[in-house]
C-alpha cells in the first residue's frame, strides 16, 4: 500500500504535503507532483495537509482514477525530488474545482 497524487493537484500544485512528509517521496513535474510508491511508507500524513484532496491511498482509488497509480511511479522515477513547501501557482485556487484535468498533466 501506498499513497497517490490524483488529479486534483493538476495545475494546483499546493506542496504543503511535501512539508510534513518524514521520507521525502514526493516528486515534481511542471504542473502536478507525484509520489514515489517506493519511498512512500505509508504514514498518511499528507493526506490531511492536502488543500484539494489531491492525496488517496492506492486502495482506495475509484477506477476512473486509477491511472494514477502508474503515472505517479512512473513520473517518481523521472522528476526530480521535492523535499520543502513551495509558493503554489497564482491560479492555484482557480484550477482547485476544475475537473477532467488529466489532459492538462505536463510531463
Amino acid at each position: 500500500m501506498s499513497f497517490v497524487v490524483t488529479e486534483n493537484c493538476i495545475n494546483c500544485k499546493h506542496t504543503d504535503c511535501v512539508r510534513v512528509c518524514p521520507v521525502d517521496c514526493f516528486h515534481e513535474g511542471p504542473n502536478f507532483l507525484v509520489i514515489d510508491p517506493e519511498e512512500c511508507i505509508d504514514c498518511a500524513l499528507c493526506v490531511a495537509e492536502c488543500p484539494v484532496s489531491a492525496i488517496m491511498e492506492d486502495r482506495s482509488i475509484p477506477e476512473e482514477k486509477k491511472v494514477f497509480i502508474g503515472l505517479n511511479a512512473e513520473l517518481a522515477a523521472i522528476w526530480p525530488s521535492i523535499t520543502a513547501k513551495q509558493t503554489p501557482p497564482p491560479d492555484a485556487d482557480e484550477w482547485a474545482e476544475v475537473f477532467d484535468k488529466l489532459k492538462l498533466l505536463e510531463r
